[in-house]
Order: structure tokens, then C-alpha cells, then sequence
């Protein structure tokens, strides 16, 4: 059996309760943290302009733009918008082994088909987590190997949606099968662009559109090559290196991503830097150190050696990929949170007289299988004083369990941001906590109007 046909299998034959109840919670988390972060990233200009774009072009009002409730677009259009918004902030969630934001597209895609099909919460919060679970076994059995070859993650989140929408849809196993091929031979996005611009969002609105569009092509009979994925000069082999279509399949059932490699950001930007930030922060506090007493930052992390990007940060792109930043910042506050995405915090004299302090050394050695998505931040007074500290997994982390009082913290504090009622951000967060009751999507969409 071929790669897309186990996965075909897989995604139309899991049923909803045979799905861990941890994992039914985590994609419930994943919507509110979707959505939160959409609810930032609605007004930035590059949500914008996507979404003006899809005005523009119209079509079948089929599912809801998040916060514009005058506006309903195509699915797949729909899907693009609202995860472009999500992507835009740097505030939705990642695979930590690669940073692969696949939960935007998930539940971008899976909501905006959901509400086309009038699918109940339940059948929509399955196909997210079959989502979820499907692009990070396309990307375990690559070995994560796509980033060396420059390409972005949205490469592995398309699969995501093309998954999502295909259990919405109720295809059949070959043609689920095609949803991931088609989606196979229509990804792109290089990474080199999403590290330092809009892009990112922009690889993030492809891969949800991507997906979708995949979806409906195979309903209605499209069909590629079937041993896209690991044929020669296929999927594995362009993309990634030393692909091991054995572990597709290997646990089904008994392992899944979204509880191992999951994590939601409970702070803004690049999850890369999320401990770096919580690591920075809790040795200022042991070390009780004032910025002017700070002689170096150093950050020692695996797989990162030497990666730090933009130095001295000057807008949310820069800060959101700057471990630079989050690391001064984590100094400088003795914390890390929303508010540092912020203008004020970007420029904030306390946190760049730091910049030029911070130092990326040489990777740990030992507990190397402790780290997903953590870092060691070590604090040199001017005295000459060493205070270190280690976090292994940011919070927010599957892993580390993740909270429903954390999430719904997040869900308020960003969704207030936007331009609906008090009273609404109150309410639709009640319906998200129980999604899998709802008769059908627009339990929640309306609400976001």
C-alpha cells in the first residue's frame, strides 16, 4: 500500500471515540488559540491585503471571515484569509521539532469547510486533530530534514488542511488519498524569505488554500501520481532527505503528535525563542540583576548554534524571530509576554542597551533529549557573577501538559483586541470550550462578527 493510501486509510477510518480525549481538548486549545491569534493579526497590513484580495475576487458565500461579519467567501478563500491573520501575529502554535505551524491551518481549514458542510463541532474538532496528526507524520518521516533544503514549514502544514477537508468531506480512501497528492505537488514557500519578512504569512494562507482546494478536486475525481510521496524524485526525496516511509505507519493509534510535539504559544513570536525568553527571565530573577549590572546574555541551545537572526530588532518581524530580543527581554522585564510584541516594548531603552550583550555559544551536550523547543541562558554580571538557567520546553508545550486557564487567558487578552463585544469574546470562548457539543460551526462564527 502506498504512502497516501495508508494516510488515507488512516484519516477516513479513525473514529472520533477512538481519539484520546487529551487530544479532543488539545484541538479544542487549538482553536481559541487560532483564533486568538487571528483576532492580533486581523488589522497588520498583510491580513489585509490577503483579505482584500479574496473580497475582491468574491465567489460562493460559504464560510465566514473572522471579525468581518459582513463577509463570506468560498471555503478555500476563507480558509486563506483566516489563516493568514492567524499566521500574521506570530501567536498561533507549532510542531517544536520544526516549527511547523500546522494548527493554523487545521482549524482555518477545518472551520471555514466545517461551516460549507454545516459539520457538527464534533466531526470538526476530528479533523483537526487527523489534521494535525497527519502533517506530523509527513514530517516525522522526513526526519524534519526539509528546513536544510530552505523550504518553510508551510510545505508540511498544507497536509494539514488537504486532511482536514477531506475527513469534513467524507472522502472515500483513494480519494482522501488524492487530496494528499494533489496537495504534494502544489506546496511551496522558502524559508529564507519567511525568516525575515511577510512571507511567512503568506506560505501559511497557500498551504490552508492549498489544502482545501486539494480536497475538492479529488471529490470530484482529480488524480495525480500515486507513489507521489515516495517515488523517486517524489515528495520525500525533493523536500527532504533519507525519508523513512516506515514510520507513516509505525504506532498508528497508539502515539500522537499533538500531545508529544504540540505546543501553543502562550507568548507572541517565533517558538524557537520561547524558552530562551522563559530560561532569560527566571536567571534574572535567581540572579536578582539589574540591566545596567549585565555584562553578557549568553544562550546555548540544540540545533540552533549560531542562529539568532535580526540583531537589533525594529518591528514585530524582526522581534518575532530575534532570540536576541527575547532573550534581553527576559533580562531586562524578568518576564516575557504579550506586551513585548508591542511598539513600546520593541523599543524599550531598558531591553536594547541589552542587545549588543547577547551572545550565542556553543550547544549543550548532555540531556539533549530533554530539549523541544528549549534553551540554557547564563546571566555574566560586571562583577563577574554566573547565573544560569534551563528550560527544556516552553509552557505551552503538550509535553509539559497545557492548561485551559492558560489558553483561555490568551483567548481574552487577544481576542479583546478586536473589534467585537465584551460580551462576545466572553461567550464564544464558552462555546470553543465545548466545541465538540455544538450542532455546527456557526455556534462559534457568529459570536466573531
Amino acid at each position: 500500500m502506498t504512502v497516501a493510501l495508508r494516510l488515507g486509510e488512516f484519516i477516513t477510518e479513525s473514529k472520533f471515540e477512538d481519539l484520546p480525549s487529551l487530544a479532543k481538548d488539545y484541538g479544542e486549545m487549538l482553536i481559541a488559540s487560532t483564533i486568538a491569534s487571528a483576532a492580533v493579526g486581523f488589522n497588520l497590513s498583510s491580513s489585509s491585503i490577503i483579505r482584500q484580495l479574496e473580497i475582491d475576487r468574491g465567489g460562493k458565500p460559504e464560510s465566514t471571515i473572522w471579525f468581518d461579519g459582513s463577509v463570506r467567501l468560498p471555503a478555500a478563500a476563507a480558509a486563506r484569509v483566516n489563516a493568514v491573520a492567524s499566521d500574521a501575529a506570530a501567536s498561533d502554535d507549532s510542531d517544536l521539532r520544526n516549527i511547523v505551524h500546522q494548527g493554523t491551518t487545521a482549524c482555518a481549514s477545518a472551520l471555514a469547510v466545517g461551516e460549507r458542510l454545516c459539520s457538527s463541532g464534533e466531526e470538526i474538532v476530528a479533523a483537526i486533530v487527523l489534521g494535525y496528526e497527519t502533517a506530523g507524520r509527513i514530517s516525522t518521516v522526513m526526519q524534519c530534514t526539509f528546513k536544510d533544503k530552505g523550504f518553510h514549514g508551510s510545505i508540511i502544514a498544507a497536509f494539514a488542511g488537504a486532511a482536514a477537508a477531506a475527513r469534513l468531506m467524507r472522502l472515500s480512501v483513494d480519494k482522501t488519498a488524492q487530496a494528499l497528492l494533489i496537495t504534494a505537488t502544489s506546496v511551496g514557500g522558502l524559508n529564507a524569505a519567511a525568516d525575515t519578512s511577510v512571507a511567512r504569512e503568506y506560505h501559511a494562507g497557500q498551504a490552508a488554500t492549498s489544502g482545501v482546494q486539494a480536497a475538492l478536486a479529488a471529490a470530484r475525481g482529480f488524480t495525480v501520481e500515486r507513489e507521489l510521496f515516495e517515488m523517486k524524485l517524489g515528495f520525500f526525496d525533493c523536500f527532504g532527505r533519507d525519508a523513512d516511509a516506515s514510520l507513516i505507519t509505525n504506532d498508528f493509534g497508539s502515539r500522537w503528535n499533538i500531545l508529544t510535539e504540540m505546543g501553543i504559544k502562550l507568548v507572541p513570536g517565533g517558538h524557537p525563542h520561547h524558552g530562551v525568553a522563559e530560561a532569560a527571565a527566571k536567571a534574572a530573577r535567581d540572579a536578582g540583576v539589574e540591566p545596567e549590572e549585565v555584562e553578557l546574555i549568553e544562550i546555548s541551545r540544540p540545533g540552533y548554534a549560531g542562529f539568532a537572526n535580526p540583531h537589533n530588532p525594529t518591528d514585530l518581524i524582526g522581534m518575532a524571530h530575534s532570540a536576541i530580543f527575547f532573550a534581553a527581554a527576559g533580562v531586562a522585564d524578568r518576564d516575557f509576554s504579550w506586551i513585548h510584541a508591542s511598539a513600546d516594548k520593541i523599543t524599550d531603552p531598558r531591553i536594547r542597551m541589552l542587545l549588543d550583550r547577547v551572545r550565542m555559544v556553543a550547544p549543550p551536550t548532555s540531556d539533549l533529549d530533554r530539549y523541544k523547543g528549549g534553551a540554557r541562558v547564563t546571566i555574566v554580571t560586571k562583577d563577574g557573577k554566573r547565573t544560569s538557567a534551563t528550560v527544556y520546553a516552553p509552557k505551552g508545550a503538550a509535553i509539559l501538559g497545557i492548561d485551559w486557564i492558560d489558553v483561555e487567558a490568551k483567548y481574552r487578552t487577544l481576542v479583546g483586541k478586536a473589534n467585537i463585544s465584551a460580551d462576545n469574546v466572553q461567550a464564544s470562548l464558552g462555546v470553543v470550550r465545548t466545541f465538540r457539543q455544538v450542532e455546527s460551526a456557526s455556534a462559534l462564527l457568529n459570536l466573531l462578527r
